[in-house]
């Protein structure tokens, strides 16, 4: 049975900063309200990521200053099927360096997932997370998307075939 857990960031990989034209997809951006501010989102996306969820032994889990927010106001606002995911916080990471990568090596020591996928467009700048994710090698798979266009559908397709065909 599949064990892998995706941990999601919002701003930047569910929703790019300042979008403008058209989604990677093609398609008008898509706005909500999402309780303190008006979010843009593909729709496309957030489809592909409810496809995603629905899969047996695949966990998903908040990765996001968003904390709490992102299953109460952002999920509702886009549709996504996201409000009964867990969200880390940055609390939940504690020492020195990227509260993200502490608090996400905290998750996988409790919870011990076969795979790891980890989206977030604030990893390519990031050193202590790469080096994490190359001790990994083929348990993880690390995916820091252009913030002003989100998950591309080639990154969602990356993510797919990853969970469907694990070579961990």
């Amino acid at each position: 049975m599949l064990n892998v857990t995706l941990y999601l960031d919002v701003d930047g990989v569910v929703c790019p900063f300042g979008a403008t034209g058209t989604t990677p997809w093609g398609s008008a951006w898509s706005l909500a309200n999402a309780g303190m501010l008006e979010v843009a989102y593909a729709g496309e996306l957030v489809a592909g990521l409810n496809g995603l969820a629905r899969l047996p032994g695949l966990r998903c889990v908040w990765l996001t200053s968003w904390e709490d927010m992102a299953p109460r106001y952002l999920c509702p606002a886009v549709g996504l099927d996201g409000r009964q995911w867990p969200w880390l916080t940055a609390e939940s990471g504690t020492g020195e360096g990227w509260w993200k990568l502490a608090a996400l090596q905290e998750d996988v020591a409790t919870t011990a997932p076969a795979g790891i996928v980890w989206i977030d467009d604030q990893l390519r700048y990031e050193p202590d997370a790469q080096a994490w994710a190359a001790i990994l090698g083929a348990r993880i798979l690390a995916v820091s998307p252009d913030p002003r266009r989100g998950i591309s559908p080639a990154e969602l397709a990356a993510v797919s075939a990853f969970v469907a065909a694990p070579v961990f």
